[in-house]
């Protein structure tokens, strides 16, 4: 008879683990994406990022040649890249869609073909 108890006792012990286990693991923080962007004259490589709705992300933005922005109003982010230096810019897509990212700093004729898109996927 006791021993059947402690044998029941076992087995709800390791029910109840599995349980808080699975529970607690599904409530996890989901690392952050990291997507390296480089600037150059006139274009962003890449100029196509596809993320995941309420996955955290950390865009690494670079410049090859000189002060470039990125702005993509939609998703609240804004940056100046500076050349030499890793701007990161932290943000988590709230909602799926396509938005569009550009350089709002005036780089040179064909500045205003300087854009690309972030591609938010459920």
């Amino acid at each position: 008879m006791k021993s059947q108890r402690c044998f029941f006792a076992l087995i709800v012990f390791f029910v109840m683990s599995a349980l808080i286990f699975t529970v607690t693991s599904s409530f996890a923080e989901q690392p952050e994406q990291v997507i390296k962007i480089t600037a150059k004259k006139f274009e962003y490589t890449p100029n196509e990022i596809r993320v995941k709705k309420g996955v955290p992300v950390v865009l690494e933005l670079t410049s090859s040649d000189r002060l470039h922005g990125f702005n993509c109003p939609e998703l609240g982010i804004r940056s100046d890249i500076n050349p030499g230096k890793i701007a990161r810019v932290r943000f988590t897509p709230p909602r799926s869609g396509t938005f569009v990212f550009f350089c709002d700093i005036f780089c040179g004729e064909g500045h205003e073909d300087m854009s690309g898109k972030i591609i938010v996927e459920k």
